[in-house]
């Protein structure tokens, strides 16, 4: 597609696939910049919350949302004649939601992935998953960063990354979202902003049980560092950029995820330790554990890879198969300390 094809100036309308807090959270940030927002949700009671006072009963529950966002439980409606797509789904069901939508999108409209994750059956990156229903790879770009969406709603001051094939894709979505109090960087690796975006969830959930079991600051310090680490020897191998996992969409996302009461993957790490269930977790927060899905995606694209992932071996190992805690801690502690970036030493 020719870059002028991405150039969307005042558009007069822009969808919101998915109203949970990240999407209403951006649907606020969209509604000064563009006609109308136009959110898609499955749940009738977030329709109706949204329409009828402006307020999202069941997420981010204390933003009042601008007049000129409404909500349909209607995917053609919501993207018909829409300038921009923001798919703020779940990972699990960023897939499915786009078949349904993709009949009703031309081929020229930009489409900005919110999810984080990799598909464990292909092993493909969320902008990828988008792209393969959607078609047009070129047109989908994506978000991450240190983006608490119970912050960006009071409008605190917060920083993300695009990941798009080129600048003007960047652009369209910094005049759809972009503000003094929510800067947009822009960069060329997709990949290494989708590859951190999952992985630094895993990460999240053993600092948050590292937490739970009282291991100390040292040992959460250790967990983030050596869990960059790896974060970046597995986008490295993807065909990431390393200094990608140096900015927002890495080290940014990873303090704010392993340390932040927000951080629905801490706190589930936390949880975990006490004895409670995701189902259990998930039920009583109404939140996706995104990390979960990715240990699972991740453990299995680092054997394909070849690439050395003790950590997040270590949460797939004690959330998937019951291994005890104690004997993965002693298993971590045992390992022969190698040169600090192995596996990416030969980066240029």
């Amino acid at each position: 597609m020719d870059a002028e094809g991405f150039r969307v100036l005042e558009p007069e309308k822009v969808a919101v696939v998915g109203l949970g807090s990240w999407g209403t959270a951006i649907a606020s940030l969209a509604a000064p910049h563009v006609g109308e927002v136009c959110g898609w949700d499955y749940l009738e009671a977030v329709v109706e919350g949204v329409n009828l006072t402006h307020r999202n009963p069941s997420y981010a529950t204390g933003c009042v949302l601008p007049d000129n966002v409404r909500a349909t439980s209607d995917l053609a409606e919501a993207v018909s004649g829409a300038s921009a797509v923001l798919v703020a789904t779940p990972s699990a069901f960023l897939r499915s939601t786009c078949a349904k939508f993709a009949p009703f999108l031309p081929a020229s409209v930009p489409v900005l992935v919110l999810a984080k994750g990799i598909e464990r059956e292909t092993g493909l990156l969320v902008y990828q998953v988008a792209a393969d229903e959607l078609g047009g790879e070129e047109r989908v770009a994506l978000i991450s960063g240190p983006n608490h969406s119970e912050e960006v709603v009071l409008g605190l001051p917060a920083a993300t990354v695009c990941g798009a094939a080129n600048a003007e894709l960047v652009e369209v979505f910094r005049q759809i979202l972009g503000s003094e109090r929510f800067r947009i960087y822009g960069s060329k690796d997709r990949i290494g902003v989708a590859a951190c975006g999952a992985l630094k969830n895993i990460v999240a959930i053993a600092c948050g049980i590292a937490s739970g079991m009282g291991l100390g600051d040292n040992t959460i310090a250790v967990l983030m560092t050596r869990g960059l680490a790896e974060m970046t020897r597995i986008a490295y191998a993807l065909g990431a950029q390393p200094l990608t996992c140096m900015g927002l969409a890495g080290m940014g996302d990873l303090v704010a995820t392993c340390n932040s009461p927000y951080s629905r993957n801490r706190t589930f790490g936390q949880a975990f330790v006490a004895g409670e269930t995701l189902a259990e977790y998930e039920a009583r927060t109404s939140m996706v554990v995104e990390g979960y899905r990715a240990a699972a995606s991740a453990h299995d694209l680092a054997a394909r890879l070849g690439v050395e992932a003790p950590l997040v071996d270590s949460v797939y190992r004690v959330l998937y198969e019951d291994s005890p805690l104690e004997r993965e801690v002693r298993d971590l502690l045992s390992r022969e300390p190698r040169t600090e970036f192995y596996g990416i030493d030969d980066a240029s």
